[in-house]
């Protein structure tokens, strides 16, 4: 088969390279949120409730992933928390995904999994709150922040995200 080289994120990659057997060549960058979960705390929140499930996104480190009782994408810890009986779960992924989770399913509860430096917002994505629902529509309304692609960029980029949606169907 041939060298795949992934990127952006090594964690994923990693997950990604133990469940299909493949050996890509993994590029040094991880998210920052993934990155900061403290195994240690989640062990200790997970110790004061034996009932709860830890959930957790394939950006999280190793330790993480291997603690875990299910690891999925976005979609894939909405869909879980929704069909598993459990009534707790410990979320390690970004904060943003919680309120959508209580808003599915108020009668369950959901922790956010502690970062490492328990002084910072760790769970928050600060390139993602950058992004909001009135500046995607100012940046429509005005035309600003267009991107020119080459029209063989685009030819050659737009196939893995072809790819990509169908194997997501």
């Amino acid at each position: 088969s041939q060298p795949i080289i992934f990127a952006p994120d090594r964690n994923l990659g990693n997950y990604l390279n133990s469940i299909t057997g493949r050996n890509m060549l993994l590029w040094d960058g991880a998210c920052h949120v993934h990155e900061e979960f403290s195994l240690e705390k989640i062990m200790d929140i997970l110790n004061q409730n034996p009932d709860a499930k830890l959930i957790a996104h394939p950006e999280c480190t190793k330790p993480v992933q291997i603690a875990a009782d299910f690891i999925g994408s976005t979609s894939a810890l909405l869909k879980f928390v929704t069909q598993d009986d459990s009534r707790k779960f410990i979320v390690a992924t970004e904060s943003g995904i919680l309120h959508q989770m209580r808003k599915q399913n108020p009668e369950k509860t959901f922790i956010p999994a502690p970062p490492i430096d328990s002084t910072c917002g760790c769970n928050d994505c600060r390139f993602m709150k950058m992004h909001t629902l009135q500046k995607v529509y100012e940046s429509l309304r005005d035309d600003k922040f267009e991107i020119k692609l080459d029209a063989e960029i685009i030819k050659k980029a737009v196939m893995p995200i072809h790819r990509m949606l169908e194997l997501s169907n």
